[in-house]
């Protein structure tokens, strides 16, 4: 499911002229490193990431998700934005991305050591 997750957030993406850089998840949540013109408009982006990836995943992975979701969604409302810059640099946020199986790996947040 998250094989497939990559290539539905890939493809959207670039419908928003926009690049997948690195992508990874764990069971309750997932990771996207995205490069992005500083015009777009966020919060509108990920609404219709949500909303589509939503749709085609429930649609695709019906039988398996009704044991888990009961509800019409399929994410949380929340979401964080970190934009590369001060602490957060591509390299961290690559390794934090990477690490996502593996918390152990990760350190101290937002750090390179």
């Amino acid at each position: 499911m998250l094989e497939r997750l990559e290539e539905i957030f890939d493809d959207l993406l670039n419908k928003w002229n926009c690049r997948l850089v690195e992508f990874g998840g764990e069971a309750d949540h997932v990771h996207l490193l995205i490069e992005a013109y500083p015009t777009i408009e966020l919060a509108s982006m990920i609404k219709n990431l949500k909303s589509v990836s939503s749709r085609r995943i429930r649609q695709e992975y019906a039988e398996y998700l009704k044991q888990y979701f009961g509800k019409p969604y399929f994410w949380n409302r929340a979401y964080c934005v970190i934009t590369v810059g001060g602490r957060a640099n591509i390299p961290t946020l690559l390794k934090y991305i990477e690490n996502q199986d593996e918390p152990g790996k990760l350190g101290v947040p937002l750090t390179t050591d």
